[in-house]
């Protein structure tokens, strides 16, 4: 009944390391630094590139770490070190295919074949795979995309709010979370490549509205109309990929993700704490406080 976990420490890996605790399943946690001890959890300090193969095959892989790395593991292996392998990309792989931007190509290409090495591999050893491709992550207050505009308005007391129309859908850490527990449990996700989004589609105006409102400290909104983030993007290169895609639509289709997992995302509304790095006992008050409600 052991699960391995790699990417323990990253916001999906907070959350899903709650719920595996919770269920009484047995992980091992990977991590590139010591971690403290933590009941139910044996933390292993070690190099994905590096791992041995088990002496017993784990009931299953979960990794939030790069496909390719897991892919290359695989492929060294002689027989199945797990019965089945959950591992999560992303609808970049999707959403940046026509990105002029050669860093977004690269990035692309790497997603692509990623995904397709690990479900070789996986075919090859006999082991069952199922690869999420989640959309803009929020929840742990340790993600890249909105967190660090929260933080430095908290600092400046200014949010910048771009006057931009295309649709967004941020889903929660630990939605993707339970994505993965349902698909530990039964084997109707088996092969599949699952898109997930958050219970609802925004603009991106929209969505940086809400997050405004969730701050929790008074902060003054600067609209950013869109002739100024083309010159924004004029000025500064690496802004003219991101800048291009705030008037396009970057969602899932959630429809195969609630017909075989039974899983409805909730939809987005952060509060002050959602901001706030969350450690697993947090991440756990936090999902029980969500069933209790």
């Amino acid at each position: 009944m052991t699960v391995l976990l790699s990417g323990a420490t990253n916001q999906i890996g907070r959350f899903l390391l709650a719920r595996l605790v919770a269920a009484h399943r047995p992980v091992v946690a990977l991590s590139r630094h010591p971690q403290p001890a933590q009941p139910g959890v044996d933390w292993w300090a070690a190099d994905l590139r590096a791992l041995p193969a088990p002496e017993q095959p784990w009931s299953a892989i979960v990794s939030f770490a790069p496909l390719d790395a897991w892919g290359d593991w695989l492929a060294r292996q002689e027989q199945a070190p797990a019965r089945k392998i959950i591992v999560t990309s992303s609808m970049s792989v999707l959403s940046k295919q026509g990105s002029a931007q050669p860093a977004e190509q690269a990035l692309v290409k790497l997603l692509q074949q990623g995904e397709e090495n690990l479900a070789v591999q996986a075919a090859r050893l006999g082991m069952q795979w199922t690869i999420l491709r989640p959309t803009l992550v929020y929840g742990a207050g340790i993600d890249r995309s909105l967190t660090p505009f929260v933080q430095r308005a908290r600092r400046t007391r200014v949010f910048p709010i771009p006057m931009a129309q295309g649709l967004r859908q941020p889903v929660h850490a630990d939605d993707i979370a339970l994505a993965v527990m349902q698909t530990l449990q039964g084997d109707a996700a088996s092969g599949q490549i699952l898109q997930i989004g958050g219970g609802e589609r925004l603009t991106y105006q929209q969505m940086f509205r809400r997050v405004h409102r969730s701050i929790g400290k008074p902060t003054l909104p600067a609209y950013l109309p869109e002739g100024l983030l083309t010159l924004l993007a004029k000025a500064w290169p690496r802004m003219r990929g991101p800048v291009s895609r705030l008037q396009q639509d970057l969602v899932a289709d959630n429809q195969r993700l609630a017909e075989l997992l039974g899983v409805h995302p909730r939809p987005f509304h952060p509060e002050p704490q959602t901001w706030q790095a969350m450690t697993v006992p947090q991440a756990a008050d936090r999902i029980r406080q969500a069933s209790v409600g």
